[in-house]
């Protein structure tokens, strides 16, 4: 995550500057996001030729050390009940040490986002899923657990919505609920399990409107 991101984030779960986060995010009388594209590292929605991906993509293969998650949702239209295709998501995540680690080379995200990241594009049914690990949180402890997501629609500038985090876990309580920018819709979700034991989260993802 940039120093530009954490610091916000922290604000967010600290309370440091809460009315001045919530200002920012309110959309305006037209239900636009004033900030809807300050966005630092949204370039990276572009790394993959939608045409080359599909619904369902594999951030964390078996080697990789952690808990088995399943990210599953919907997108829809900002009308909420619209699904809506060929939305491209780009997912990013620390791994079990919480840790953005064994990036590459080939582009400024993919060496600080680390090696956890991928890429799908919604089908006609606007449904997409990852499959990775759960991540940890930061080992000083700052943040809680959390997954990033970044849309692209089509013809339109990308834009971060609201991380997946877990409720009930480190630092996701009431307060931080309370503080939500909500984009996208809330990124809070309830775990569960498959019969393997695979934990399951859903991540609804409602889009966010566009002034232009």
């Amino acid at each position: 995550m940039s120093p530009a991101r954490t610091a916000r984030v922290l604000a967010l779960l600290l309370g440091a500057a809460a009315c001045q986060g919530s200002a920012a995010g309110e959309a305006t009388g037209s239900g636009v996001r004033p900030d809807l594209y300050a966005c630092e590292g949204c370039e990276a929605v572009h790394e993959r030729d939608p045409a080359s991906l599909t619904w369902h993509a594999r951030v964390a293969g078996p080697e990789e050390p952690g808990e088995r998650l399943v990210v599953t949702g919907t997108v829809f239209a900002p009308d909420g009940v619209t699904p809506q295709a060929g939305v491209v998501i780009y997912l990013h995540q620390t791994n079990a040490e919480g840790l953005y680690a064994g990036g590459s080379d080939e582009s400024e995200w993919s060496r600080r986002n680390g090696r956890l990241r991928a890429w799908v594009r919604t089908g006609a049914d606007g449904r997409y899923r990852f499959d990775t690990i759960k991540p940890a949180p930061y080992p000083d402890r700052t943040m809680p657990a959390h997954i990033h997501l970044m849309v692209g629609e089509p013809g339109r500038r990308p834009y971060y919505i609201d991380d997946i985090v877990f409720a009930g876990e480190f630092l996701v309580d009431e307060a931080y609920r309370a503080r939500q920018e909500l984009r996208g819709g809330s990124g809070i979700v309830t775990l569960a399990r498959s019969a393997d034991g695979t934990l399951l989260a859903r991540r609804d993802i409602v889009l966010e409107r566009h002034g232009e």
